[in-house]
């Protein structure tokens, strides 16, 4: 379940964070919150059983799980990226509420997949047009899809930091579907159900979060950074 954000700090992908603000940049000239270097070491389809029911037990029955529903819906319409701590690339516990009045491209990464180039590519190009404008791009490596993203840890921060010169964060290695889904995910994905429903398709999909913590869009992993564009333009704006 959703674990609350603390005011806790925590160190960047490429350098620590120094307290009390965030960095998880490769380089220290960014304006935003916390700025790294590279330096440092550091749906779903349920069947309902029936019975001999008689029409008033079924009415009933029907009442109260449609009861039971809109509470539910109700419950995860008032969560927000923000109410969720994940864990960084080094370990250390981030709250989202952090990143509070930013908009937030989430992306599920990794290192060895056929759409690594051209979606790191792109994705730093556009943390760096619009970092300052209030953009933060967050990525959680996934091991799940073809096994492309086996690395530890450290390895897969290098392999960003070095390659890629990535200067937006990068958080522990995470499940985006199945039992062990994180936290994170099981919002981002009741939040925006795609045509497969719960699950995510590959690696590279993305959800666009506005200011206020909610999901307004999501993106099967084809879709390019730049072509999203237009929509986190959108919502700097808003």
């Amino acid at each position: 379940m959703a674990s609350f954000a603390s005011s806790s700090t925590f160190s960047p992908i490429c350098t620590f964070f120094s307290k009390p603000k965030l960095n998880l940049y490769c380089n220290s000239s960014s304006s935003s919150s916390y700025k790294p270097t590279c330096n440092s070491s550091k749906s779903s389809f349920f069947q309902n059983g029936f019975s001999l029911l008689t029409a008033k037990s079924f009415g009933s029955s029907l009442k109260s799980k449609n009861m039971a529903n809109t509470i539910y819906a109700r419950a995860a319409t008032e969560k927000t990226i923000y109410d969720f701590t994940v864990k960084d690339i080094d370990g250390k516990d981030v709250p989202l509420s952090t990143f509070k009045g930013k908009v937030l491209l989430i992306v599920n990464v990794a290192s060895r997949c056929g759409l690594t180039t051209s979606n790191y590519t792109e994705l730093s190009s556009v943390y760096e047009k619009y970092k300052n404008q209030g953009l933060e791009i967050l990525a959680f490596p996934c091991n799940q899809f073809g096994a492309q993203e086996p690395g530890s840890n450290p390895e897969i921060k290098q392999f960003a930091c070095t390659r890629f010169k990535a200067e937006f964060p990068i958080f522990d290695k995470v499940d985006v579907n199945g039992p062990n889904t994180a936290p994170v995910y099981q919002f981002l994905k009741s939040s925006a159900g795609g045509f497969l429903g719960d699950l995510v398709k590959w690696n590279f999909e993305k959800f666009l979060v506005d200011k206020n913590g909610k999901v307004v869009e999501r993106y099967p992993p084809t879709t390019s950074p730049l072509q999203i564009e237009k929509d986190i333009q959108k919502l700097l704006a808003a």
